[in-house]
């Protein structure tokens, strides 16, 4: 085999070479595959051309370069402390938390070169502004209506960026020392005087109840004289009655019946009792024995 054939072989196979070699380098560089917590920014003779999703993308060999890949996971941004004033002049420390993810990767590529810094940096005017606006009482009681505040406010301002805020949290909000003395003394005069209010309720309560036991006793006692006279004028009713109707004999009944009450009176009391009685009494009381016999 001459030297020439020989030549001519190698170098066939050579060119059968580099064309299969460029063929593996078109294949590579027209296919990307993109995985699904990422996208990839395409630019063409130095312009954006396409965004690639996740999964198995073409492109043109040569004049598409993928420049950037870009997360779309959640990201969280540092903790960062802000210094604000509020409505009523106190200064307060806000400790806030930001997180976002991008959606739109071709307009945070183009738009803003730091993203996370822009982001605190917002984040922080937006809460001096939004904490000024309130007294402290009620950074420290609307504390969840300030976070939607501060977030739409902040995904309002990062919408060109194409990037969405999902969370804004505070933290912390802390004062100065002076200050938290000052409330610690307001705090115990408070406590103080809702003692004393409620010492004073406790005392005019209990007078309210003893004048009522007091008012209470006094009706059930007119209440039973009440009813005590009632029943003495019912019996003299009874007796005025008999004494129309019976004459003479009904009210010697009734006399002749005090009289064995009051002798049993005597009778009955403590000690030895003796009783002297004239024989007029005497007479008398044979005669009511009569009439309650009889």
């Amino acid at each position: 085999m001459s030297e020439d054939l020989i030549f001519s072989l190698l170098s066939e196979n050579i060119v059968i070479l580099l064309a299969a070699v460029f063929l593996i380098v078109v294949v590579l560089k027209g296919v990307r595959i993109v995985p699904q917590s990422e996208k990839h920014v395409v630019e063409r003779f130095g312009r954006l051309h396409s965004v690639l999703g996740p999964g198995i993308n073409f492109v043109v060999p040569f004049l598409d370069v993928v420049r950037h890949q870009i997360s779309i996971l959640e990201r969280q941004l540092p903790n960062a402390t802000q210094d604000a004033i509020t409505k009523d002049n106190v200064l307060v420390q806000i400790d806030t938390s930001v997180f976002y993810r991008i959606l739109e990767p071709e307009k945070t590529v183009y738009r803003i070169r730091d993203v996370d810094g822009a982001i605190s940096t917002t984040v922080a005017g937006i809460v001096r502004a939004n904490i000024g606006k309130m007294d402290l009482d009620e950074v420290q009681s609307n504390r969840a209506s300030l976070i939607d505040s501060i977030q739409q406010s902040v995904e309002t301002a990062v919408d060109d960026w194409g990037i969405e805020v999902t969370r804004a949290e505070i933290l912390d909000v802390n004062l100065d020392q002076a200050t938290r003395d000052a409330m610690l003394q307001q705090l115990n005069a408070e406590r103080a005087r809702r003692a004393q209010v409620t010492e004073a309720e406790g005392t005019k309560r209990a007078v309210e109840l003893q004048a009522d036991a007091e008012l209470y006793a006094a009706e059930q006692i007119a209440k039973a004289r009440r009813i005590s006279a009632d029943a003495e004028a019912y019996a003299t009713e009874v007796v005025a009655k008999a004494i129309k109707e019976n004459g003479i004999e009904a009210a010697q009944y009734q006399v002749a019946l005090k009289q064995v009450e009051a002798l049993n009176a005597l009778g009955n009391g403590d000690g030895k009792q003796t009783i002297v009685l004239p024989a007029a009494a005497l007479e008398a009381f044979g005669d009511a024995f009569k009439l309650l016999k009889g």
